[in-house]
């Protein structure tokens, strides 16, 4: 795999989780001058630093919180995906037209895949009373972006491959949940219609 499809690939799927993240860790990255591979310019500017480091911070807390998290999801839903399609463009750099609509789009729906998986796992998660598992799931979430750039970085094949792992074990696990839910509303529907069901003159 080419080094620069694997950071693509790896960026773009970890903008579906925590876009501000994947913009600032590169920017961290292309300042210390980590990896093999050259992060472009503008992504290493102070004011595109200081604006992804101020939007992770609202992220960070925001995803945390039950039901708020639901609606920061929404909000994102058509943000992550173009901020992903925008970092494949100019992590591609000044190639091909084609190339350039291959980054673009291939970013964008590597963003909008996770980004599904995410908030159907949230929506799961906040069927829970206590708020523990949804903090807890926010900040494993936040470490899998961080490992994943470091290998996109660092490992760009590896990064590549574990994208591929996460997509299967992604599309699995909406199917699981989407599945439960199905089962607990049919399971509420049975409920209902005994509840409502006319008591019979004895």
């Amino acid at each position: 795999m080419d080094p620069i499809a694997g950071l693509i690939a790896g960026s773009g799927w970890a903008s579906g989780i925590n876009l501000y993240g994947v913009v600032a860790l590169l920017n961290i990255y292309g300042r210390l001058g980590l990896g093999d591979i050259e992060i472009p310019d503008v992504l290493m500017r102070t004011d595109v630093l200081v604006v992804a480091l101020i939007m992770y911070a609202l992220e960070f807390v925001a995803d945390k919180i039950p039901y708020l998290d639901n609606v920061w999801d929404l909000i994102h839903t058509a943000i992550r995906p173009l901020g992903a399609a925008v970092l494949g463009l100019i992590l591609v750099g000044d190639v091909s037209g084609l190339a350039q609509t291959f980054a673009g789009i291939g970013s964008a729906g590597l963003a909008l895949t996770s980004h599904t998986a995410k908030s159907t796992t949230r929506l799961a998660v906040n069927t829970s009373p206590e708020p523990v598992s949804n903090a807890v799931v926010s900040l494993a979430e936040d470490g899998l972006v961080a490992a994943l750039i470091f290998f996109a970085v660092e490992y760009p094949l590896v990064a590549g491959i574990i994208v591929v792992v996460l997509i299967v074990a992604g599309a699995l696990l909406m199917r699981a949940l989407i599945g439960a839910t199905r089962r607990g509303f049919k399971r509420l529907r049975e409920a209902w219609s005994q509840f409502s069901r006319p008591i019979s003159p004895s």
